[in-house]
């Protein structure tokens, strides 16, 4: 199945862009599609234990599961000043 994936900040610079579609398993969860790009992107595995997610705007846990055409989004932490 094809999940949309949007990714901010630095994941975005890390990527090259801040949508992107991938293919996942069937049984595939927030998780699944974390560690898909983090096989393709090898840089990303550093925010895994730091990033939010979020699957069609509702924040999720990474043990959530994903549907066919869901938006995935991973967000990494901010500071504010």
């Amino acid at each position: 199945m094809e999940v949309n994936v949007r990714l901010f900040a630095r994941l975005r610079d890390i990527a090259g862009a801040g949508e992107v579609s991938r293919q996942v398993p069937d049984d595939a969860t927030v998780s699944t599609v974390w560690e898909t790009l983090a096989n393709e992107f090898p840089e990303l595995s550093e925010y895994r234990a730091s990033i939010s997610a979020a699957v069609n705007a509702e924040y999720s846990r990474m043990d959530a599961p994903v549907g066919d055409g869901d938006e995935v989004a991973f967000l990494p932490p901010v500071s504010g000043g």
